[in-house]
């Protein structure tokens, strides 16, 4: 029997958006793997994480915050004060109603709620609640491979692709005033998966992705510095 690797190690995770979709099937995982998860929800509504918190007991804890209220995300570290995370994962999104449109055609309305969603409240969980995460622990955000700039050459999904691009350069703002501390720091480019915001043409499922989307997110723990990554771990030119 081999030793247990460092990243190998169950830990605790903080979950930003684990109702369904892609946050509940990584929440599901980390338990499969041994691991403690705080997962977050909106509304007070019954979701998927109920169920996970039903069938684990006191390993699985939810906390509600809609990531758009500045004051839910300082009311969460509140909550939250004096515990530490091994991880804090940001998977919370959106895309615009119609993913068809151009930027010239979008209205200012949506273009603001896609932005605000995608790019700046992410950052605003970053910033708001890294504290909570140990010294050498990790923290990772849900991007996409549309957020690549480099390998835009189709086009196609104007709005969501400039949030995801937008997040992207935040990411690497936040690594450049944070240079040389030993956090682990990714942006996860999961690919194509049927959820309810990739919609059913998707070519991927979520039991095919997520195993990879996580093993991936633990295998950075312990290398300092930020990196774009899709789920096997391969790098994502910017």
């Amino acid at each position: 029997m081999t030793p247990t690797t460092f990243h190998d190690a169950p830990g605790s995770v903080l979950l930003i958006g684990a109702s369904r979709g892609l946050g509940h099937a990584m929440a599901a995982e980390f338990l499969k793997k041994g691991w403690t998860v705080v997962g977050t929800v909106r509304g007070m509504g019954r979701t998927l994480l109920h169920d996970l918190a039903d069938a684990h007991g006191d390993r699985v804890e939810i906390a509600q915050l809609d990531m758009t209220e500045p004051d839910q995300i300082m009311a969460l570290r509140h909550r939250l004060a004096g515990r530490r995370f091994d991880i804090l994962f940001v998977n919370a999104g959106t895309a615009n109603a119609d993913p068809r449109e151009t930027i010239g055609k979008t209205s200012t309305e949506e273009f603001v709620r896609v932005m605000v969603t995608n790019a700046l409240s992410p950052m605003r969980v970053v910033e708001g609640l890294q504290d909570l995460v140990s010294p050498a622990g990790t923290i990772g955000v849900m991007s996409s491979g549309q957020g690549s700039i480099a390998n835009n050459t189709h086009g196609g999904r104007e709005v969501y692709r400039g949030s995801k691009a937008a997040l992207n350069q935040y990411m690497r703002c936040y690594a450049a005033r944070h240079a040389g501390e030993p956090r682990a720091l990714v942006l996860v480019a999961p690919g194509w998966i049927r959820t309810e915001l990739g919609g059913p043409d998707a070519p991927l499922g979520l039991e095919e992705t997520v195993p990879k989307i996580v093993d991936m997110v633990l295998a950075q723990r312990g290398r300092p510095g930020l990196r774009y990554l899709d789920r096997e771990g391969r790098a994502v030119p910017w």
